[in-house]
């Protein structure tokens, strides 16, 4: 279909604020004018692009779109940045999961910090779910435990994440060593981590649930013995407190880095920037065993 840049703006900004009238303060337009913009992109696909709701979501025809609107918008800004000779700014939306936000990847952000011309919009999306934002074209990239490419997209294969279920040496003790009696410490709703570690050692799990939804909470929560966990292994510190709850368990993650199958040059280096940083993970030593 012929791509309509300012109706295909106007669908971006409405996804990417919410509603018409956000979308009209960032494109500095009227709300009415807005909704011209989406009527007419409607008539010319036949289909709804966008659900009238707060906030406002694209359609299944609407992400297609907006994935569409997403590269142009990135591949645009390298060509007007081309045209003028001049170092402007561009910023990429990624996904990335907790973990690997709080670790490895942090080498991603002291590269964009230091090359000052990449901007990151980061999206947090646990790596089992954030394909989600790929297909819905939040993001042009995202970390993800799916070998499968989404359709359009490219996959690099990256180092798995070695969790280790660890507790406090005194937690382990004085529920006499019995993981099945021992409160669990869980990140969101999404966390399966430590259901995987009971499921194959056939332990059913009777002690409390806590959840902690954030990476540097939740290694503080195991650390202060609220609950057993299982922590990546760049979290574990040289701290001597923590023990092996499951010798032999330990979960690894995969993990694959997708993005857009285009000519993009802030991709390509974003790319390069992830690729590094997971292949140099922190060298960690493990805690002692139970």
């Amino acid at each position: 279909m012929h791509a309509d840049s300012h109706q295909l703006a106007a669908l971006l900004a409405v996804v990417d604020e919410g509603s018409f009238e956000a979308a009209a303060d960032e494109l500095r337009v009227t709300p009415s004018a807005v909704s011209q913009r989406i009527k007419a992109l409607e008539r010319r696909v036949g289909q709804v692009v966008v659900q009238r709701t707060r906030p406002c979501r694209p359609t299944s025809t609407g992400e297609v779109l907006v994935r569409m609107a997403r590269q142009l918008a990135l591949l645009e800004a390298e060509a007007g940045a081309a045209l003028t000779a001049q170092s402007t700014a561009t910023t990429i939306a990624i996904a990335l999961n907790a973990d690997s936000l709080a670790t490895w990847a942090r080498d991603v952000l002291v590269e964009a910090a230091e090359a000052g011309d990449i901007g990151l919009e980061l999206h947090v999306e646990d790596q089992d779910h954030s394909l989600e934002l790929l297909r819905a074209g939040r993001v042009l990239a995202a970390l993800t435990a799916d070998p499968v490419a989404v359709q359009g997209c490219s996959v690099t294969e990256l180092l798995p994440m070695r969790y280790v279920p660890v507790a406090t040496r005194w937690l382990w003790e004085r529920h006499e060593r019995d993981l099945s009696r021992m409160p669990v410490v869980r990140f969101n709703d999404k966390d399966d981590l430590q259901d995987g570690v009971l499921r194959e050692l056939g332990v059913t799990a009777t002690g409390l649930v806590h959840t902690v939804p954030s990476t540097e909470d939740f290694a503080m929560a195991v650390r202060c013995g609220l609950g057993w966990g299982a922590l990546p292994v760049a979290q574990l510190g040289r701290r001597d407190d923590l023990v092996e709850v499951a010798p032999g368990h330990d979960v690894l993650v995969p993990l694959y880095w997708q993005r857009w199958r285009i000519d993009s040059a802030v991709l390509d280096r974003v790319t390069e920037w992830v690729v590094s940083a997971s292949s140099t993970p922190t060298p960690t030593p493990a805690p002692p065993r139970s």
